[in-house]
C-alpha cells in the first residue's frame, strides 16, 4: 500500500469519525476564514472542522514522513513483524488464529535478533527521523483505537443488514425477491471489505508506534557505541542515556493508557527489550576498551532498564529479566581470566552462537 493511498485513507476516516480526538469545543466549530463564498481548498478558507484538519496535521506530519513509518512497509521488516509472537496482540484482521503466530522461545529470540540486525544497520538514528512529540503519538494510538472502533461498527452494521435480509426472505417465502437477496448479500460483503480496511489501516498505526520505540532504543543506545567504558569507580547511577530512554518510556506508556487497551500497550512497548538486548551485545564489538568498572556501569544500565519495563503493567516482567540477565552474564564474562572464559565458552556453547564468541573473545 503506498504512502499517497494511507493517507487519503487515514484523511477518510478522519473526516468522519475522528473530529473527537480533539478535546475542545472549539473541534466541532468551522474555523473562521475571510472568504465571502465557499471554496473547495482549505488553502482558500474551506469551513472544515478544527479537529478533523488536526488528523490531517497528524498523517502528513507525524507519521508519512518518518523512519518508522517508512519501514513498516518494506517487505523484509513487513514479514517479521508478521512472524513475532507479539502480532498476537494485534486486532485480528486476516482471520489468522492464535495457534497460527504461536513461536517456541528459541524462535522468538532468533526473530529478536534479526530485527535488531535490521534497525542496527540503520545507523545512526537521526533524531529528526524519529516522532519527537508525545502528543503525535498519543493521537496516533487513539486514531488506531478509532479505526478499530469504526471497524467493529461497520461489521455491526453488516451483520444486522444479514439479519433483515434473512427476515425478509423468511416473510417472502412465497414470493422470494432473489435481486433482493443478492443486492444484500453484496452490501454486506462491500461492509466487510471495508471493516478490514480500516482495522489494517490501525493495525499499521500501532506498528508504527512499535518500531518508533525500538528505533528510540537504538537512537539512544547508540551513544555506547566507539566509547571508552574505563570508568574509575564501581556505579552508582545508570548512563545519562540509559536515564533519557527509561524516563521516555515511563512518561509514554502513562501518556498513551487511557487511549489504548493493555494489550496494545504491550505491542508497542514489548519490543524495547529485544532490541535493548541485541543492541547492547553488539555494541561491544564497536566499543574502544573496557574495564571492571565499565562491565559494572552496563550493567546498571541494565538494570535501569530493567525496572522501567518492569513498571509497565502489560509487559512481562519476567521475561524482560530473563533478556537482560542474558546481557549481564555476557558482560561480566569480560572480568574473567583468558583460559577461564574459553571454558565458560566450551561448557556453555548453548548460551551463545558464533558471533557472540567471536566479539566476546
Amino acid at each position: 500500500m503506498t504512502g499517497e493511498v494511507v493517507f487519503h485513507r487515514v484523511e477518510q476516516v478522519g473526516r468522519k469519525y475522528t473530529c473527537t480526538a480533539n478535546q475542545c469545543p472549539a473541534a466541532f466549530r468551522p474555523r473562521a476564514h475571510a472568504a465571502s463564498v465557499y471554496s473547495p481548498s482549505i488553502e482558500k478558507g474551506r469551513p472544515v472542522l478544527q479537529g478533523l484538519l488536526a488528523i490531517d496535521f497528524l498523517a502528513k506530519e507525524a507519521v508519512l514522513e518518518k523512519q518508522s513509518y517508512m519501514l513498516i512497509g518494506r517487505n523484509d521488516v513487513e514479514s517479521l513483524m508478521r512472524h513475532e509472537p507479539a502480532s498476537i496482540l494485534l486486532p485480528n484482521s486476516y482471520g489468522q488464529s492464535v495457534m497460527e503466530n504461536s513461536t517456541a522461545d528459541a524462535e522468538t529470540v532468533e526473530l529478536e535478533t534479526e530485527m535488531c540486525e535490521l534497525l542496527f544497520g540503520l545507523r545512526p538514528i537521526k533524531q529528526e527521523n524519529l516522532i519527537r512529540d508525545d502528543n503525535k503519538l498519543i493521537l496516533l494510538a487513539s486514531l488506531s483505537d478509532s479505526l478499530e472502533y469504526v471497524a467493529d461498527s461497520i461489521e455491526r452494521l453488516g451483520q444486522t443488514s444479514l439479519r433483515s435480509t434473512a427476515q425478509l426472505e423468511e416473510d417472502n417465502q412465497t414470493r422470494p425477491t432473489h435481486h433482493h437477496t443478492r443486492t444484500s448479500s453484496a452490501l454486506t460483503k462491500s461492509l466487510g471489505s471495508l471493516a478490514d480496511e480500516y482495522r489494517r489501516l490501525a493495525i499499521d498505526c500501532l506498528k508504527v508506534l512499535r518500531v518508533e520505540m525500538q528505533l528510540e532504543t537504538i537512537f539512544h543506545l547508540q551513544e555506547m557505541l566507539n566509547r571508552e567504558y574505563l570508568e574509575d569507580q564501581d556505579a552508582e547511577e545508570p548512563d545519562d542515556f540509559i536515564i533519557l530512554l527509561t524516563s521516555q518510556i515511563t512518561r509514554r506508556d502513562e501518556e498513551m493508557a487511557p487511549f489504548v487497551a493493555e494489550t496494545k500497550r504491550n505491542y508497542i512497548f514489548g519490543g524495547i527489550c529485544g532490541i535493548a538486548t541485541n543492541a547492547t551485545i553488539k555494541a561491544l564489538a564497536d566499543m574502544k576498551s573496557i574495564n571492571l568498572f565499565g562491565v559494572q556501569q552496563i550493567c546498571r544500565n541494565t538494570i535501569a532498564l530493567e525496572q522501567a519495563l518492569a513498571a509497565i503493567p502489560s509487559i512481562d516482567s519476567e521475561a524482560v529479566q530473563q533478556r537482560l540477565d542474558r546481557v549481564r552474564n555476557y558482560y561480566e564474562l569480560l572480568n574473567l581470566p583468558f583460559e577461564a572464559l574459553l571454558a565458560f565458552i566450551t561448557d556453555h556453547q548453548h548460551m551463545f552462537t558464533s558471533a557472540d564468541e567471536d566479539e566476546i573473545v
